[in-house]
């Protein structure tokens, strides 16, 4: 005894894997003080499984498998059995009427589940459904809301490549290198412009497709609306105004 409990003091607790006789899937890895007595022991694995302290008997079995113990007796410390992290604390329910016992608890097929009507269901109003529908409701369809390939073709009937331009926002001025229809940018017609200055994002290739060919960061793709074909000069950029 006095060799056991000097064993006790060497270690403050020890990590074991506790399985169940009635639970197949239980086997989670629980650590108990060595201080614990084996009643505490029987009271923390019952909160973790469902079986009570007085239909539990526990078996300890080292790493291989072996049985070494039945440490039952619920006024001695768990440390008097001399467990080491890894052993497996098994659990044997006695209690035909457990709630652990059937399989009910691992096995949801056996849990008996509510059904509605389809009727009965289309008449509450609170249902996931019923939200989806309004919010759908709200929101146009895609068939509406997407932009048809004609977009702003009427437009571009004016706008001729070589025309001088004005670009908004900005008044930013240049001249149109392109006209029609550039699929990575979306539905509908744009219009390529190289500006006189440079305040572009490209050199007239966009996502990987070449629309024109102009200097670094002097093109633009724009939508025709915001393009003003007619007479816009260069500007020149030592003109002042006068006073």
């Amino acid at each position: 005894m006095a060799s056991s409990l000097q064993k006790i003091e060497r270690g403050e607790s020890v990590l074991l894997r506790v399985t169940h006789s009635n639970l197949k899937t239980f086997n989670p890895d629980i650590r108990f003080s060595y201080q614990l007595t084996m009643e505490a022991v029987k009271e923390k694995v019952w909160k973790k499984c469902g079986t009570s302290v007085d239909s539990m008997i526990l078996e300890l079995y080292d790493e291989d498998g072996s049985k070494v113990a039945d440490p039952n007796d619920n006024s001695l410390p768990l440390g008097f059995f001399s467990p080491l992290d890894g052993y497996r604390l098994h659990v044997i329910d006695l209690d035909p009427a457990s709630v652990t016992s059937g399989g009910w608890l691992e096995d949801t097929s056996l849990v008996e589940k509510y059904e509605i009507s389809e009727e009965a269901y289309n008449k509450r109003g609170d249902t996931f459904r019923k939200y989806r529908e309004k919010l759908t409701s709200q929101v146009p369809s895609t068939v509406e809301a997407k932009t048809p390939d004609t977009y702003m073709e009427d437009i571009c009937a004016n706008i001729k490549v070589g025309s001088r331009c004005e670009v908004e926002p900005g008044a930013k001025r240049g001249v149109v290198k392109f006209v029609g229809r550039a699929e990575p940018l979306g539905p509908g017609f744009w219009v390529g412009v190289q500006y006189d200055e440079p305040l572009g994002k490209h050199d007239g290739m966009v996502k990987g497709v070449r629309y024109f060919q102009c200097p670094p960061s002097h093109g633009g793709m724009i939508r025709p609306d915001k393009v003003k074909v007619g007479d816009y000069p260069e500007r020149d950029p030592f003109e002042e105004d006068e006073i």
